[in-house]
């Protein structure tokens, strides 16, 4: 969850024996590089990195020109300043630039979204030990990943929050759900499946693995801990939040994503102005969506989060995993699974 997970988070499900898992997808090598050193400064556990793997589409700075136009007015309208430094001269990290990082510190398990890795780097990374975990949202892509020698296969039901990880381009968006994703999937390939998407509680670990999972990937359910990034009002919108406060959008980013409805994505998407594509939007919206963080401004910013939002009595990263572990181990069928974030 990048935006909202931290090296404490992650450190702290693998201290508990689960996967932590380090969103690092288009940050630099020096950043991608500080926050791994710093998670390794909270555990000795192994935990995952996450990567993006999208390619970088080529367009013109003149479409860029409404979206920007756009994006001041409403800056203005909310009482923030955008200049056109803002607005230009943009550095798009890839995980080409990450890749020799990762081999450095050591790091045993990649995971990645937004595509897949390319076959020289699926083989840097297996030479140096590593397991891959990569993003599917159809069938088709899980074969792609099985065919390009992943090891395991995070299945994103159309319940998950944050970004799709939908790759194949000449198709229209899977909106699957979990329950069908899982039943299509687990039988057509041969590698381990993790299941992603309104995972929540015992009831929704036991039905993924019923339906053939090998583990279990949560995110939303963290949002509201101690150790997120999210901002207060943003953590308080999952204390009333129903299943129906979700919707899918690019208004932020350029790519599909699940998170709650505010003012700016209405405003981006009833202007009738084409969303660029990520990463491009994303980078658009980058210097606007901080200046809302810095003031606890919910209205103006991403709030990624699952179709099963609400948050948790608990606060603290740890209890929210420990009460999800031993809620599963107390009801009558567990099957003794993993379950990681």
């Amino acid at each position: 969850m990048l935006g909202v997970s931290t090296p404490e988070m992650a450190a702290i499900i693998s201290n508990h024996g689960g996967l932590g898992s380090l969103p690092v997808g288009g940050l630099s090598p020096e950043v991608t590089q500080q926050l791994i050193r710093k998670t390794k400064s909270l555990t000795d556990k192994p935990f995952a990195v996450n990567l993006f793997a999208n390619n970088i589409p080529a367009y013109n700075e003149e479409d860029l020109e409404p979206m920007k136009q756009l994006l001041k007015q409403l800056a203005t309208e909310r009482g923030y300043q955008l200049q056109e430094s803002d607005l230009a001269n943009f550095h798009f990290y890839t995980y080409h630039d990450q890749i020799d990082i990762l081999i450095q510190e050591n790091i045993t398990i990649v995971s990645f979204t937004f595509g897949c890795l390319d076959n020289q780097n699926i083989k840097l990374l297996k030479d140096n030990g590593c397991t891959l975990i990569g993003t599917a949202t159809c069938l088709d892509e899980a074969l792609i990943l099985e065919a390009n020698n992943i090891d395991m296969i995070c299945l994103q039901g159309i319940e998950a929050g944050g970004h799709r990880g939908t790759f194949i381009d000449n198709m229209p968006l899977p909106k699957i759900s979990l329950a069908s994703l899982l039943s299509q999937v687990v039988n057509k390939v041969r590698v381990p499946v993790i299941a992603a998407g309104g995972i929540n509680d015992a009831q929704t670990i036991q039905a993924a693995f019923n339906l053939g999972a090998m583990a279990v990937q949560v995110g939303t359910a963290f949002i509201g801990t101690a150790e997120s990034k999210a901002i207060p009002s943003y953590k308080a919108m999952l204390d009333t939040a129903s299943g129906n406060d979700t919707v899918l959008t690019k208004a932020f980013s350029g790519r599909w994503a699940r998170g709650f409805r505010n003012e700016m994505m209405n405003k981006i998407e009833d202007s009738g102005i084409v969303v660029p594509p990520y990463p491009f939007q994303n980078s658009l919206t980058t210097t606007l969506r901080k200046l809302a963080q810095q003031n606890d401004d919910n209205q103006y910013t991403s709030l990624w989060a699952g179709q099963f939002a609400q948050a948790t009595k608990f606060k603290q990263t740890k209890e929210v995993f420990a009460y999800l572990v031993e809620q599963y181990k107390s009801s009558p069928h567990h099957t003794g699974n993993a379950i990681n974030t």
